[in-house]
């Protein structure tokens, strides 16, 4: 008689009603946010990006990461813009969507290459918007650089997609890891994408100037900056991939570093194997 009076008076509170209408909020807004993942995923203007997915997967890796729409999302040296075509629209109406490369003076580039770089704070919106058809003034870039005060402590995720090799080959590592990690707000999340190299490989192949890495210089580099591993996925996992090639990653497609040889053998094996990490910032 007791529960049946307590429900009654729960139910005339209205607390009864609303948990199932919450949890059927809950359950339609993940089921929005999957479908507004898809429909950007599978957009006309992705034509090109698309035979890439099957290496890439987006979606998994997006779904893994736990990015939402409601995040400012800063990705780093977007390069050709194949993720930014897909985050910078999933997150454009309630988040914001920030472009972020490389402070160009120590680069081992020529200063035609650095003068590019130094410009990316202006072209890279405008090549978003071109991309995506939304205004450029819906999203911002830096270089590491020229972050401004007033960016430290706003971004909840910083996705790092294929790059790590290269901030470790070119000595750059420890000072752009520091502005990302100004940029996240305490608890903010960096995922990781990277070339993997096979546990044991030997420093001298696996220091980034082949393009891989082993998972654990990767995870001890980033624990030593602050950050700790919350979880890793073989979502982007190739095990045909021997990761031992003398011309590195660029062996394999889409770059074929060998030309026509064995490039069938190549094309067979594809893109590269690589780890998928989720690190947290820590206090």
């Amino acid at each position: 008689m007791k529960k049946k009076l307590m429900i009654g008076a729960l139910t005339a509170l209205g607390v009864v009603a609303m948990a199932p209408a919450s949890a059927k909020h809950h359950e339609e807004d993940g089921a929005h946010k999957e479908t507004n993942l898809r429909t950007i995923i599978t957009h006309e203007r992705r034509a090109e990006d698309k035979a890439r997915d099957k290496y890439r997967r987006p979606a998994q890796t997006i779904g893994f990461f736990g990015i939402k729409t409601n995040h400012t999302v800063v990705e780093y040296v977007p390069g050709g813009g194949w993720y930014s075509r897909i985050l910078a629209p999933y997150v454009a109406d309630n988040g914001k969507f920030i472009g972020l490369t490389f402070a160009p003076d120590p680069l081992p580039f020529g200063d035609e290459a650095k003068e590019r770089i130094r410009n990316f704070p202006t072209k890279f919106p405008n090549d978003v918007a071109e991309w995506t058809g939304m205004p450029a003034a819906k999203f911002t870039a830096y270089t590491t650089d020229k972050v401004p005060e007033e960016a430290n402590g706003t971004a909840d995720f910083v996705i790092i997609p294929r790059m790590m090799h290269n901030l470790m080959r070119w000595n750059l590592a420890d000072s752009e890891i520091k502005v990302m990690r100004n940029m996240l707000k305490d608890g903010g999340m960096v995922g990781i994408i990277q070339h993997r190299a096979k546990d044991g490989t030997p420093f001298s192949y696996a220091d980034g100037n082949k393009g891989y890495l082993r998972t654990d210089t990767v995870v001890k580099f980033m624990e030593a900056h602050g950050f700790e591993l919350v979880k890793q996925s073989e979502i982007n996992a190739n095990r045909k991939d021997t990761a031992d090639y003398p011309k590195g990653v660029w062996t394999l497609p889409p770059r074929y570093a060998e030309g026509d040889t064995d490039k069938a053998k190549y094309a067979a094996i594809g893109e590269s194997d690589r780890m998928t990490l989720l690190f947290k910032k820590l206090p």
